[in-house]
């Protein structure tokens, strides 16, 4: 299951797709929402997938930027990026300081993160 949002630059059309093997299909389509994927992006998605230089070009800023947040994340001593994402979201360990406090803290300066006690 994937979203057309950020590598095909379609955030707010709401298009996504799956790969399953055809038993699961089946049953996807008795729970499926009547008009679940509206014409504009639709039309959007099959355009942007004519474009594979455009989408290829959107993967490779995506993942520069990942990688360049990464190592500006690591020049704090008291964050550590968790290594190996390939999302669109970075871990990072906090260490010696409290990370809800960090949390609280990032979020009054308009900065918003999402605060794990655990992992899993």
């Amino acid at each position: 299951l994937r979203t057309f949002s950020k590598w095909a630059g379609l955030g707010g059309l709401r298009v996504g797709y799956g790969v399953f093997p055809p038993a699961i299909i089946e049953q996807l389509w008795k729970i499926k929402q009547p008009y679940n994927v509206n014409v504009a992006g639709n039309r959007a998605a099959l355009a942007s997938l004519a474009d594979r230089d455009f989408l290829l070009g959107n993967v490779a800023r995506l993942v520069a930027e990942r990688e360049r947040l990464c190592a500006e994340l690591a020049r704090f001593d008291y964050l550590e990026p968790v290594p190996g994402s390939r999302s669109n979201f970075v871990l990072c360990r906090v260490i010696g300081r409290d990370a809800r406090e960090l949390k609280e803290g990032l979020e009054r300066q308009g900065v918003l993160v999402r605060y794990f006690a655990k992992p899993g």
